[in-house]
């Protein structure tokens, strides 16, 4: 490898890669929207964590949150943009091309 070569770990972003914030993104890809409570117990999170990484996330332009009423309960929702969309597939693909050069996915 030569020092113009980068490696696929340079193209992890930091925003993205976060555990949780993955999570946030995966799921509300899968989803039209998901609801502030989903979130929060599919990802094992406090309310206060998930709000800081929603608003992380919100901040970078990649999820937009939506509070509104239910009936009369308060609620949640959170969505993903375009942007996120793809700052996800760039994470997945980065992720694939390391698990390839790791031997785990066959080479194309």
């Amino acid at each position: 490898m030569t020092g113009s070569d980068s490696h696929p770990t340079n193209g992890l972003d930091e925003t993205v890669h976060q555990r949780h914030r993955l999570g946030i993104l995966t799921i509300t890809a899968e989803a039209r929207s998901a609801d502030f409570g989903y979130l929060r117990d599919a990802l094992g999170l406090t309310p206060g964590n998930l709000s800081r990484h929603l608003t992380v996330l919100e901040e970078a332009g990649l999820i937009e949150v939506t509070k509104g009423y239910e009936g009369r309960r308060p609620r949640t929702w959170v969505e993903i943009t375009s942007a996120g969309r793809s700052a996800l597939a760039a994470e997945l693909a980065t992720l694939t091309e390391l698990l390839r050069r790791h031997g785990s996915l066959p080479q194309p």
